[in-house]
């Protein structure tokens, strides 16, 4: 999606991750290993623009988890939104900023297929020595990401 702002957009990533390999994605404009990921549009909430994101760049269905407790009260008026576990601000160009909410996911399948809009030059599963490995074409933010994504996942399962 083109941007939303002039100045500055709300954007997602997801790092997603299934037995012990995290999914990256060659984009196709900067040649660099990315998450998946992109702006929120204007009709949606955080937690709907991953869920989007991931289904339209590789077609896969997520479970998100959440870095922190969710609450779940029936009469309450508000949408609790999944916490991502990390945010960032950067620069697009002189003139665009993205504010970045980063989350974790869990995939039941490793099938990509990917959207006729969003194509990458390749999607792969990452293994932690590979990742480790990986020097070039990838950023040290999203490489310690991907890392965090992975021990989370080691750790705690979900």
């Amino acid at each position: 999606m083109p941007h939303i702002h002039d100045n500055i957009d709300f954007t997602v990533e997801v790092f997603v991750v299934k037995d012990g390999k995290v999914l990256l994605r060659k984009h196709d404009k900067y040649n660099k290993w990315l998450s998946i990921g992109g702006h929120v549009e204007l009709n949606e909430d955080t937690d709907e623009a991953v869920v989007r994101e991931v289904k339209e760049e590789v077609g896969l269905n997520i479970n998100l988890v959440s870095n922190g407790k969710l609450f779940d009260l029936e009469k309450d008026q508000y949408k609790h939104l999944i916490i991502p576990f990390f945010m960032n601000r950067h620069r697009i160009n002189n003139n665009h900023e993205h504010i970045t909410l980063i989350y974790f996911a869990k995939s039941e399948s490793y099938e990509i297929v990917q959207g006729e809009k969003e194509v990458s030059q390749e999607c792969r599963w990452f293994t932690m020595k590979e990742l480790v490995d990986l020097n070039e074409g990838i950023s040290q933010t999203v490489k310690n990401y991907a890392i965090n994504a992975l021990n989370y996942f080691d750790k705690y399962g979900n």
